[in-house]
């Protein structure tokens, strides 16, 4: 099978850098992001032979409506635009780039000194969309102060959630990557009694504990995300989401990584559509999206074979 970029299935680091981009009219600008896109590899494994320890990850995905201008005609088979949903307030909008750079170590000096490579050798060829810093809080908790990414695939499971396999021959060792920026009302949320934070999210907030399924309300966030498929299989996505902010804006910057873009389109539907009778997720009562991205990061003989 063909080898998968190593950040789409490694193990959570405690800072990242995304970094989203779009290509100049420079007349050289597609070949230099492709000549980056050939190099994303070497560059990250001299990063950590420099810096034994830093755990470093590159990953390097091409924006849905950006493939062809990279790839040329043969794409992935279900490579599609971010889905749009919206609900009164409750919206999920569709922002695209043309590429990300998920970059994530032990150490944000080292993440900081790989993005500024990356971005001197691309040179006039991309504009910046945007660079979220992102951070592990507390505990592993998102800033509302639950622990995030509780669900999320263990081991070898990872893969088999997050690496597109034999169902694509073609495209095998990818993975279709969602990313959305939620700018969280922290001042609305906070002054919520601690019982119904939990009921908003399903789930125990000081010692992480879910409600029995019976007890969860159906607008809680874990009901409306914890999906079953027509055969009874749970519905899964690996999470590499982080918050982010200053003291002015804050939030979770949410990055989906999955084998098919089906699951995290049923998610995101379920939590702004709700379940066709008016149950949708109260979480987005305090939190909005504001960026939504579609992605495919190829894996790494794809991206050797760019030309």
């Amino acid at each position: 099978m063909a080898q998968y970029q190593s950040g789409i299935v490694a193990d959570a680091n405690p800072s990242a850098l995304f970094i989203t981009l779009n290509q100049t009219r420079n007349p050289d600008a597609t070949s230099k992001v492709r000549a980056l896109l050939r190099q994303s590899v070497q560059l990250e494994q001299q990063c950590n032979q420099e810096n034994p320890g830093a755990d470093l990850h590159l990953v390097v995905a091409i924006g849905s409506s950006y493939w062809s201008q990279i790839a040329g005609d043969k794409a992935p088979q279900d490579l599609q635009p971010f889905p749009t949903f919206e609900n009164g307030e409750m919206v999920a909008p569709n922002t695209p780039v043309d590429l990300l750079l998920h970059i994530r170590s032990e150490r944000k000096d080292l993440n900081f000194k790989l993005a500024q490579q990356i971005m001197t050798e691309l040179g006039d060829a991309v504009q910046l969309h945007e660079e979220v810093e992102g951070f592990r809080y507390l505990d592993s908790r998102d800033l509302t102060g639950f622990v995030d990414g509780t669900e999320n695939p263990e081991g070898d499971h990872r893969a088999e959630v997050a690496v597109v396999g034999e169902e694509d021959p073609e495209f095998a060792g990818g993975s279709y990557i969602h990313l959305q920026r939620y700018v969280h009302n922290m001042g609305f949320w906070n002054k919520q009694p601690v019982k119904t934070q939990e009921d908003t999210i399903g789930r125990t907030k000081e010692d992480n504990v879910e409600y029995a399924s019976a007890d969860k309300a159906l607008t809680a966030h874990t009901k409306r995300t914890s999906l079953k498929d027509t055969e009874g299989n749970s519905v899964e996505i690996l999470r590499h989401s982080m918050p982010y902010g200053d003291t002015q804006e804050c939030g979770l910057l949410f990055a989906s990584y999955c084998r098919t873009p089906e699951n995290f389109t049923l998610m995101l539907k379920s939590m702004i559509e709700g379940d066709g009778e008016g149950h949708c997720d109260h979480l987005l009562k305090y939190t909005r999206a504001v960026t939504g991205q579609a992605f495919f990061a190829p894996s790494v003989e794809f991206l050797s074979s760019l030309s």
